[in-house]
Formats: C-alpha cells, sequence, structure tokens
C-alpha cells in the first residue's frame, strides 16, 4: 500500500544444491539498499515506552542458510529434517539480530489417510531492554502461510516473526487423492519480556515502586495456544479449495496485561486458489 511503502530495497545472491529429491540446501545473502522503516527498541530496563529508531533498516546485512534432508535414506523413506536460520546486522544502528527453524517429521504412506506428522520449533530474537544494542530480528518479506514461517494461525495476525518463538504440531490426513485435512497446533511465547512484540503492542501504564511507568510487552512469556483446522479439495489439477477454522486461548502474558479481560479468539476462512 502507497499508505505503508517504506521504499525498501534490496540487492542478494542466492545458491541452492539438489541433493535428492525434495531434499537441499542452500545459503542466501543480501544487503538493504535503502528503506525508510523505523525499528523500536525496548526502553532501559523495560520502563518507559519504546525508542524509535528513524531508517533503521536501511543498510541492514543478513545471512541465511537452510536445509531439508533425510539423513537415513531408504531405511526411513518418510523421515525428513529442516532446518533455516538467518543472521541480521546493521553497524549503522548497532543491531545484532537472528532467527532459526528446525523441523523434523514423518510420512506414514503404509497407513490409511498416509498421516504425516511434524513438528517444529522457531524463535525470533527480540530487543534485550538490559543492553543498549538493538536485538529485534526484522522479518523482511516472510512467507506467512501455515506451512512455512507463520507464528499461530489467529496470532499471525497479531505478532509479526520479531521477538516471538512457536512450537507447533502438525498433522496431515489423506483420506483420498482430492480431500486433505490438516489440524496444527502452536504454543506461542514471547521472546524477550518487557520488549516490543510487534511495533510497541502492550505499551501501557503501570507503577513502578509505587511512581507511575509507561512500560512495553509482557511480563510472563506465554502469548497464546493456536489451534487450527483446514481441509482441502482438490477440484482439478489447477484449482483447490481450503477451508479453515481456528481458535486460539490467550496466555499469561496477554492475560496480566489485560487485567484478565481478554476473550478466545476465533476465526475462519474459505481460500479458492486456480494456477494457470
Amino acid at each position: 500500500l502507497k499508505s505503508a511503502d517504506t521504499g525498501t530495497r534490496l540487492a542478494g545472491l542466492k545458491a541452492d544444491y539438489a541433493i535428492r529429491a525434495n531434499e537441499f540446501a542452500g545459503v542466501a545473502i543480501g544487503r538493504v539498499l535503502t528503506s525508510t522503516a523505523p525499528y523500536p527498541q525496548a526502553a532501559p530496563n523495560g520502563i518507559g515506552p519504546p525508542a524509535i529508531v528513524a531508517n533503521g533498516r536501511a543498510g541492514l546485512q543478513f545471512a541465511n542458510a537452510y536445509f531439508r534432508w533425510n539423513p537415513f535414506g531408504d531405511k526411513l523413506p518418510g523421515f525428513w529434517a529442516a532446518g533455516d536460520f538467518a543472521l541480521e546486522s546493521n553497524d549503522r544502528v548497532d543491531m545484532r539480530a537472528w532467527a532459526g527453524r528446525l523441523e523434523a517429521g514423518y510420512s506414514f504412506a503404509n497407513f490409511a489417510w498416509r498421516p504425516t506428522l511434524s513438528y517444529a520449533y522457531q524463535t525470533f530474537s527480540g530487543d534485550n531492554p538490559r543492553t543498549g544494542r538493538l536485538e529485534r530480528f526484522d522479518p523482511l518479506f516472510y512467507d506467512g502461510s501455515p506451512t512455512a514461517w507463520v507464528t499461530g494461525s489467529n496470532g499471525s495476525f497479531v505478532f509479526i516473526n520479531s521477538n516471538v518463538n512457536a512450537h507447533r504440531v502438525t498433522l496431515a490426513l489423506t483420506p483420498s487423492l482430492q480431500d486433505i485435512v490438516t489440524l496444527r497446533y502452536a504454543y506461542v511465547s514471547a521472546n524477550q519480556l518487557n520488549s516490543p512484540l510487534q511495533y510497541g503492542q502492550a505499551t501501557r501504564l503501570t507503577l513502578n515502586n509505587g511512581v507511575p511507568s509507561l512500560v512495553s510487552g509482557v511480563r510472563y512469556p506465554h502469548l497464546s495456544n493456536e489451534y487450527l483446522a483446514e481441509y482441502t479439495r482438490v477440484l482439478s489439477q489447477n484449482a483447490f479449495l481450503t477451508f479453515g477454522y481456528a481458535y486460539s486461548t490467550p496466555g499469561k502474558g496477554v492475560k496480566d496485561i489485560a487485567a484478565g479481560r481478554v476473550s478466545n479468539w476465533t476465526g475462519a476462512f474459505a481460500n479458492l486458489v486456480i494456477r494457470y
């Protein structure tokens, strides 16, 4: 949108190596050439509103390594492991940040409905309020689909991939060649306490030794429990129809900042994809 265009332009290099079918490794490096995107930075010790670092993204350098691999080969053909790791730095604003994701799964091809079970853990550094350095991870342009980097289900509309951790379990079932049912659960928590989660959410007035103070972030790490059920119908080789329902319960961190006045979150969607 023109109203939110930060003018971000970046350049980089990427190299991939194909190990076997659906197995690969790769690296990518890059640099943000121009950007007006500002960065929030936690106040010292988390007491006070976050500071705003003007044009914080400009000059950001990043490196990314990733892989998907089955180390057991034909002995366990249904197994896979995957990883994705990123480092970011910007000397202009004294920034060092990182992110990582590990996943392991197994496809039970000989069972009814061919179930596939996987577990993934991902983490994105948040700004440590006890240091003068900026450690908040910048997700730049990330894939927000449930099969990739998205953090939670409903929570993905609230938490961008910065200062959050997530454990995720996924079970996919294939009753027929045209029908796919996927169930997901995610446990979402904050990476750093008293630090901006997205862009200063949860900034509020509180008492610190009897003195009113502004604070940002959460005091307790647990943000939400996320449940997502999806059903996909393959209409043709080029058309797919998906329905989904999400249900989320707030964690102690969210309940604390809302003084307990917070409801469970629900959401639903219908999505038609046509490839041509």
